[in-house]
C-alpha cells in the first residue's frame, strides 16, 4: 500500500506528526503507518519562528534522519521555503530521493495574508511529478480570510486538500463533498471526534502542532508536580508562537 492509499474518505488516515527524531520514533513503534512533521515544532527545536520559511535545512536534516525508521513520512515544508517554483521543485525532489512520501505546502503567509492563488498552483504544480503525495493547504480558515472553495477548487491539480481551523461538521462534509481530493482537516481537541469526521467524509486527519504541544504540558506538569502545583493548561498554538524568535 502507497500513501495515496491510505487517504480513504470514510475510514481517514490518523497522522500524527513529529517534531524530532525521538517523538517519530516513539510513535513508529505505535504501529501507525505514517508519520508527517510539524513546522511549530521543527522551529521550536531550533529556537527560529514558525511559518516563516526560515526552517528550510533543518527540516531536511530531519527528514533524513527519520528515513529509516520504516513508516512512510509527510513532510510539512509550511510554502516550500520560497515563491519561486523551481525552488520548491528541487526541495521537493530533494526529498524524494530520501524516500519521503509526501509534503504539505501552504497558501498561508507570516503577514497574515494569502499567496496568490495564481502562485501557488505554480507552486503545487512544481511539487508534482517527483513521485510525492502533495497535499495542498489552504488557511482561508485558519487565517480566516479569502475564500475556501475558490482556494480549494483551484488547487484541484494537488494529491489532496487540508483545510486547517474547519472544524463544523456541516461545512466539512459540504466541502468533502465538493472536492473531488480526499480532504484533510486538523484534529481539534473538544472538537469533531475521528469518528465524527469519518463520518463527514473525511481522508485524513492530522495532529499538527498539538503532540508537541501536549509534550510541553507534560514537561511542565512533571516539574511542577515536584513543587506541588497543579498541571498547566496546554499551550495554544498562539502561545506557543509568542515564545519563539520573530
Amino acid at each position: 500500500m502507497n500513501f495515496h492509499d491510505l487517504h480513504r474518505p470514510g475510514d481517514p488516515l490518523l497522522l500524527p506528526n513529529a517534531w524530532d527524531y525521538g517523538s517519530a520514533a516513539f510513535l513508529a513503534t505505535q504501529g501507525f503507518p505514517a508519520i508527517a512533521t510539524t513546522s511549530l515544532g521543527v522551529a521550536a527545536v531550533y529556537g527560529k519562528p514558525d511559518a516563516a520559511g526560515a526552517t528550510r535545512a533543518e527540516t531536511i536534516e530531519l527528514a533524513e534522519s527519520l528515513k529509516d525508521l520504516g513508516v512512510m513520512l509527510s513532510v510539512d515544508v509550511e510554502g516550500g521555503f520560497s515563491d519561486d517554483p523551481a525552488e520548491v521543485s528541487d526541495l521537493v525532489a530533494g526529498l524524494a530521493a530520501l524516500g519521503v512520501a509526501g509534503v504539505n505546502l501552504e497558501d498561508g503567509r507570516p503577514d497574515g495574508t494569502l499567496r496568490p492563488i495564481e502562485l501557488h498552483q505554480r507552486i503545487i504544480e512544481s511539487a508534482k511529478g517527483h513521485g510525492v503525495f502533495v497535499n495542498a493547504r489552504t488557511d482561508t480558515c485558519w487565517l480566516k480570510t479569502g475564500d475556501t472553495r475558490e482556494r480549494v477548487h483551484a488547487y484541484g491539480h494537488a494529491d489532496g486538500i487540508f483545510v486547517p481551523g474547519l472544524s463544523d461538521l456541516d461545512e466539512i462534509a459540504e466541502l468533502a463533498a465538493f472536492t473531488p481530493l480526499p480532504l484533510n482537516v486538523l484534529y481539534q481537541p473538544g472538537g469533531p471526534t475521528l469518528a465524527l469526521l469519518a463520518a463527514a467524509g473525511v481522508a485524513r486527519v492530522s495532529t499538527g502542532s498539538l503532540l508537541y504541544r501536549a509534550a510541553l504540558r507534560g514537561a511542565l506538569a512533571a516539574v511542577l508536580e515536584i513543587q506541588g502545583k497543579p498541571t498547566p493548561q496546554l499551550p495554544t498554538y498562539q502561545e506557543t508562537v509568542a515564545r519563539l524568535p520573530r
